[in-house]
Formats: C-alpha cells, structure tokens, sequence
C-alpha cells in the first residue's frame, strides 16, 4: 500500500529525510571541493551548519563595522619608520 512521507529536496532536486540533511547538501554544493578530491566538502558543511549562530554573529558584526567605517573598512597601509 501506499503512504505518503515528508521529504525535504535541496537545491539540485535530490530527496532528503530531513531538513538538516539538504541544508548540508546545498552548503556542500556552494563550498565546491574542499580537500583532496573534495573529501572534506561535507565535514566543512556540517562544522558550518553546527556553527551557525557564531558565524552568522561574526558577519554581522562584519557588515555592522563596515557600514558605520568610512571607505567601507578599508585600512592605508602604515609604514614604521
């Protein structure tokens, strides 16, 4: 008999049972190949996604500081003399 299920799809169409699963699978696609033959591409994603609220902190800060510095953040070089 038939019976329906709740999938999740990423971004290139493929089924997934949870959400968690795609959202790996589309940061995974975004990183490219990370390491030799891209054996770490699937680590990196999911140390992202667990780190998550940290990095997106980080970037707002980022983006924070760049809007309120003029020349959006960028630093002359000094020269010790």
């Amino acid at each position: 008999m038939a019976s329906q299920c709740i999938a999740f799809r990423d971004s290139r169409g493929g089924l997934h049972a949870s959400l968690e699963e795609a959202t790996l699978k589309d940061l995974a696609g975004v990183l490219g190949r990370v390491g030799e033959e891209g054996g770490m591409t699937a680590g990196v994603a999911k140390l992202i996604f667990d780190k998550r609220e940290d990095i997106e902190r980080i970037f707002s800060e980022h983006d924070e500081l760049v809007s309120s510095t003029p020349d959006a953040g960028n630093v002359e070089r000094l020269h010790a003399v």
